[in-house]
């Protein structure tokens, strides 16, 4: 029997403007586990990580962060013991993960191990935390967790542009709403299109990194 692959779920604890839940980016990379795990029978779904790097959030009610170092150590420790797989594929639902996940897996490929880590694609610069991406992906998932009378706009600068202040301030100090965007342009629609299209996104990365995988072990097929 081939050893499976081993996809993992992890997102974020965190404040999502006055409409989303707090979980909303470990929702999404759980769905997109989900699909790819149903999608690919050697896939096989591993424990969500709900809680990660949040410290650009602190000062709203609800945020929990373990920090960018914890959620390195963790993954590496996770990755390494998951011995009996043939990879790990990292799913991530949270930007102020990638860094510390590109970290884990520099350190875990140094020491020999097969590592994906995929996030959705940026889809708006403008729309950076809690707009109308992310509202339209929860109103597809579930819309009973968007509270629609509670949406606001806000500040929808570049996000090359506020990333110095994001440093200093975190998001409260750039927008007090916590949300970057405009959630009124929000529709489930459009969640849907851009969950298939985040799945499509992800399988061909899947696909590549396996025949990458492949020819590693095999240089001359």
């Amino acid at each position: 029997m081939t050893a499976p692959i081993l996809a993992v779920p992890i997102g974020s604890w965190e404040q999502h403007g006055p409409h989303l839940p707090l979980d909303t980016d470990t929702r999404i990379a759980e769905a997109l586990v989900t699909q790819i795990s149903l999608t690919n029978p050697d896939v096989v779904r591993g424990p969500t990580i709900a809680v990660s790097s949040s410290g650009e959030h602190a000062g709203f009610p609800g945020t929990l962060s373990i920090g960018g170092s914890a959620v390195v150590e963790m993954l590496i420790e996770l990755v390494r013991s998951a011995d009996w797989a043939t990879g790990v594929v990292i799913v991530n639902g949270h930007g102020g993960n990638v860094e510390y996940l590109e970290q884990a897996r520099d350190r875990l490929k140094s020491e020999g191990h097969s590592i994906l880590v995929w996030s959705p694609p940026l889809v708006d610069p403008h729309d950076s935390h809690a707009g109308y991406v992310e509202t339209s992906v929860m109103l597809a998932l579930d819309p009973h967790a968007v509270r629609l009378e509670e949406i606001r706009s806000a500040p929808a600068p570049h996000l090359a542009d506020i990333l110095p202040d994001l440093r200093v301030t975190g998001v409260k100090g750039v927008s007090p709403s916590g949300v970057l965007g405009d959630p009124r342009r929000a529709d489930a629609e459009l969640g849907r299109r851009l969950l298939s299209t985040w799945e499509k996104d992800l399988v061909e990365s899947v696909a590549w990194w396996r025949s990458e995988q492949s020819r590693a072990r095999d240089p001359e097929s």
